[in-house]
């Protein structure tokens, strides 16, 4: 097995990410996570997207609320696609510096989340070194939502994607090999990203100070949506959400 997916560094990752037709994701992941963290409430006035990549999630934020966005990511080839192609004057893109957000102060921050950022980490230490910095950002009574492909559907052949190999059985932290779908019917985008089991996303996030927690793996409730008859979405769900609050 090759080496993790260098986010950071690599131009085709993040212009093939870019490329990657999201959607199952918009249809059953986001809208889980948006109420998850209570977008569209008053008192969510600045949103901090942690991993922001090419600025998808983060232009769907503004376009479903008010709030101000702080999206942040390492890459900065992501964060030059985001400025590029998703500018909007209440999305504020960022890159994080050795996993600091010193942009941002103390309880600054109404409500966090980070989309496919834990499966691309493969060490809890820093895992929770990246909980504990969004912990340390929100204020008391703002909620932090997770969200990755589901450890407990792991090789299952969804609509645009596949996270791991069928029929194979991955320990916490194992590599495993990510197929997306590219647009125009051509090879698919090949990444390495890491099995992290349920488990250890409500260890991360209690150790983190967060309280509260919710785990939900919402399923695709209008099988005609997306393409094919046959959409696993509707019977496995294929996302993971976990949540917990600063108190």
């Amino acid at each position: 097995m090759t080496t993790s997916t260098h986010w950071k560094d690599t131009v085709g990752v993040a212009d093939g990410f870019d490329a990657y037709d999201d959607l199952p994701e918009r249809l059953i992941g986001y809208p889980a996570v948006f109420a998850a963290v209570g977008i569209g409430s008053p008192a969510v006035r600045t949103v901090l997207d942690y991993g922001c990549g090419p600025g998808k999630v983060a232009a769907r934020i503004a376009a479903a609320c008010d709030a101000r966005v702080v999206a942040a990511d390492i890459s900065p080839r992501m964060l030059d696609i985001a400025r590029s192609r998703r500018p909007h004057p209440r999305v504020d893109y960022r890159e994080i510096d050795s996993g600091k957000l010193t942009f941002l102060a103390d309880g600054s921050v109404d409500a966090a989340m980070s989309c496919y950022v834990f499966i691309n980490v493969g060490d809890v230490a820093l895992l929770s070194e990246i909980a504990a910095e969004i912990h340390r950002v929100l204020r008391p009574g703002a909620r932090y939502a997770v969200l990755d492909t589901n450890p407990g559907t792991t090789g299952v052949r969804f609509s645009t994607f596949r996270s791991g190999e069928p029929g194979r059985s991955y320990g916490p932290g194992e590599r495993r090999r990510v197929l997306l779908e590219q647009p125009g019917g051509g090879d698919p985008l090949e990444l390495i990203d890491h099995h992290w089991p349920r488990q250890t996303y409500l260890d991360v996030l209690s150790e983190a100070g967060f309280s509260d927690l919710t785990v939900e793996e919402p399923l695709l409730t209008d099988p005609s949506a997306l393409p094919g008859d046959n959409a696993a979405e509707a019977t496995r769900p294929p996302f993971l959400i976990v949540s917990g609050v600063k108190q």
